[in-house]
């Protein structure tokens, strides 16, 4: 028996289609773009809110009602504070550099080096604070490698200072000694202090600013990596997939993006 020719065709069975899977490809690296765009920011202005906010709350009991700016508005002026207290500090510095400034110092340390308790505390801030801010010292502006916690284990260390006459003088060996500090990953203002003997520093081509995003990111942001360039290739890899699909009869998959 001949089929009949009047019969319409009989139509193949429908494929799946993959054009859900390809716009939630496309959704996903869409919002990951927006999130490494926008999070850095984010996180930056939240930091730095979070600082002036906090120099605001200590700052504010020691200016009068009268001079404050919300005695006068109907609502606060952010970072009004923070403003007070650079003024307060510049000016706390010129009156120090004249002679008498420097005479009220030294009676105030004076005061300060009676108190027992006090007097260990503010030496060794004082000494902190004029090393890190006087620009002459080289702590922690070189970085370096130890091995740590154990033999094959490499640890990223600031180099500071060389130890003092007594402290030298009681560290064995003839071996030159010098003191790092050691951060901990994510949080790299705890860590380890100790000294080291200098033959077993290995000293990198890396900043302290480098160093610490390296220990802050747990390896992922690498020294030299550049944002923009992760930024443009998953920017780039969700237009690829989008045009890829648009000519394509069958959606295709976003394919990975290579980013140096």
């Amino acid at each position: 028996m001949n089929p009949r020719s009047d019969l319409p065709p009989t139509e193949p069975p429908a494929q799946p289609s993959e054009t859900h899977t390809g716009l939630m490809g496309r959704l996903r690296n869409y919002f990951l773009t927006g999130l490494v765009v926008t999070g850095p920011v984010a996180i930056t202005l939240y930091l730095t809110w979070w600082f002036v906010t906090w120099v605001d709350g200590l700052v504010r009991p020691f200016v009068p009602i009268a001079y404050r700016p919300e005695t006068y508005l109907p609502f606060g002026v952010p970072g009004s504070g923070l403003v007070v207290a650079v003024v307060a500090l510049t000016l706390l510095g010129f009156l120090t550099a004249n002679l008498i400034g420097r005479t009220l110092l030294e009676i105030g340390e004076r005061i300060l080096g009676r108190i027992p308790a006090v007097r260990a505390i503010y030496r060794a801030m004082k000494q902190v604070f004029e090393t890190l801010f006087s620009g002459k010292g080289s702590s922690f502006r070189r970085v370096g490698l130890v091995e740590f916690p154990s033999p094959g284990m490499w640890s990223i260390v600031l180099i500071s200072q060389p130890p003092s006459a007594d402290v030298a003088n009681s560290l064995p060996g003839q071996e030159e000694h010098i003191s790092v500090f050691l951060p901990c990953s994510p949080n790299p203002t705890t860590g380890f202090f100790f000294y080291v003997p200098k033959s077993k520093i290995i000293e990198v081509e890396m900043s302290a600013e480098e160093a610490a995003t390296l220990i802050m990111s747990a390896g992922v942001v690498q020294p030299g990596s550049d944002q923009q360039k992760k930024v443009a290739a998953l920017a780039g890899m969700a237009n690829a997939a989008r045009i890829a699909n648009a000519g394509s009869p069958q959606p295709l998959q976003p394919a990975p993006a290579k980013v140096e």
